[in-house]
């Protein structure tokens, strides 16, 4: 992002009290203005990741999402209205975003990543969040933002439990590291709560604030394992694997 934009008067409005942060000031700002990031899935996780960094000024967000809204994903998908069930998702997610922040540029993609698409998705951007349900998804996620060079922010929860973890090309592991292929028993459905994959998605939007920054130290090989039933939090190292078909050459 060499040529980052200026602030406006009503951005140093906006992000005033974010940018009295030591090591953010208006430098920080415009990195954030300057960037794009790539969130694949906008449901639970991935909404509230688009929400807090629409919030925080991020200038360009690009979300990967299709099909049509269901009754039962307005437990967790607060970017949603009960009046848009049976129509498409992404009208109202990107209805909902310019509506807090109009000066967000938000481009809503109607299909879930896949294997053809993803390369030319990660490519559009800085950085990269996964928030997708199936693993199908997650590793032509990983898989592209690893050749790409970009780095990736991982956020995943089930029942009570949460992780969020940050991938560098390069510098660290990769989600194909420790799930080199698709779980034969793993299914899109499965237990949740909205406030666990709201926990998820906070921490997981501060993974990519911090990226794009240089704020604190990001979660790169490491895991943060949260359990919301005890409150329990632990990292867990992840091993980078020299034979790992993915990133094991980069």
């Amino acid at each position: 992002m060499p040529d980052l934009p200026e602030l406006t008067e009503t951005d140093r409005a906006l992000y005033e009290w974010q940018m009295w942060v030591p090591g953010m000031g208006e430098a920080g700002q415009r990195k954030l203005k300057g960037a794009t990031v790539l969130i694949s899935r906008v449901g639970g996780l991935g909404g509230l990741v688009a929400l807090e960094l629409a919030a925080a000024g991020v200038g360009r967000l690009i979300l990967a999402h299709g099909g049509n809204l269901k009754l039962p994903d307005l437990n967790r998908q607060l970017l949603q209205t009960r009046a848009h069930v049976g129509l498409p998702r992404m009208d109202n997610i990107v209805t909902r975003l310019k509506e807090l922040n109009p000066d967000c540029e938000i481009v809503g993609v109607k299909e879930n990543i896949t294997e053809a698409n993803a390369a030319a998705l990660v490519a559009l951007a800085d950085v990269v969040v996964d928030a997708a349900p199936l693993f199908q998804e997650r590793l032509a996620l990983n898989a592209a933002a690893m050749r790409g060079g970009k780095p990736m922010v991982e956020c995943a929860m089930h029942t009570l439990e949460a992780t969020v973890t940050t991938f560098l090309p390069g510098r660290s592991g990769c989600l194909a590291c420790y799930v080199p292929e698709v779980p034969p028993t793993w299914t899109r459905q499965f237990p949740v709560f909205g406030a666990v994959s709201g926990t998820a998605a906070c921490l997981g939007a501060m993974e990519v604030i911090k990226l794009i920054t240089g704020l604190g130290t990001p979660l790169a090989g490491e895991m943060l394992c949260m359990d919301l039933g005890s409150m329990g939090f632990r990292r867990v190292k992840l091993p980078r694997r020299s034979d790992c078909e993915v990133c094991g050459s980069l």
